[in-house]
């Protein structure tokens, strides 16, 4: 079964604030279960593409890459903007990066260290804040720091559900 694309899904935003340790959590967890698995897999399985569709380690930069526009959205909370900054929908970070050039671990290092400033910074919200709401540009609803939060662990969950889909078509069997 083939991972719905991202920019199909739809999102309701009704979490409590309650749910935000839960969230932060998986936010934390990401680098670990990245690492966990390609850290066997090797540079040709990690590097070949399905077609003209992101390689497993493409798929680990772009997550490497996006941690940059969380931490500007954290930003616009925290300024009380109307509207968060918009993603480069056509990901172009990404595809400039050539991250299937760059050694795999490299990339979980800096991932690990980006998630984990974007990881803090979330930690340092005041309770009253994680209900702040500014409207997602591409879903054009209101979105809270806690939904901000799920969000981008469910944007994570999707690039690994996608890694997972490759490792299977293209690891050799045992």
């Amino acid at each position: 079964m083939k991972t719905m694309r991202w920019i199909d899904r739809t999102f309701q935003f009704s979490a409590p604030v309650e749910v935000f340790p839960t969230v932060v959590e998986r936010l934390r967890g990401t680098p670990a279960r990245l690492d966990e698995k390609v850290r066997s897999l090797s540079p040709a399985v990690l590097t070949r593409r399905d077609g003209d569709a992101w390689s497993m380690q493409e798929h680990l930069g772009h997550l490497l890459d996006l941690d940059e526009l969380h931490l500007g959205r954290l930003d616009d909370f925290q300024a009380g903007a109307a509207t968060l900054r918009a993603a480069d929908m056509q990901n172009k970070k990404t595809y400039g990066a050539d991250h299937n050039r760059r050694e795999v671990k490299h990339l979980l290092q800096d991932f690990r260290r980006e998630r984990r400033r974007f990881v803090e910074r979330l930690e340092s919200f005041p309770r009253a804040q994680l209900s702040r709401s500014a409207v997602h540009p591409r879903l054009k609803q209101p979105m809270r720091v806690v939904d901000m939060a799920w969000f981008v662990a469910e944007h994570d969950d999707h690039h690994l559900a996608r890694m997972t889909e490759l490792q299977r078509m293209f690891e050799p069997a045992p």
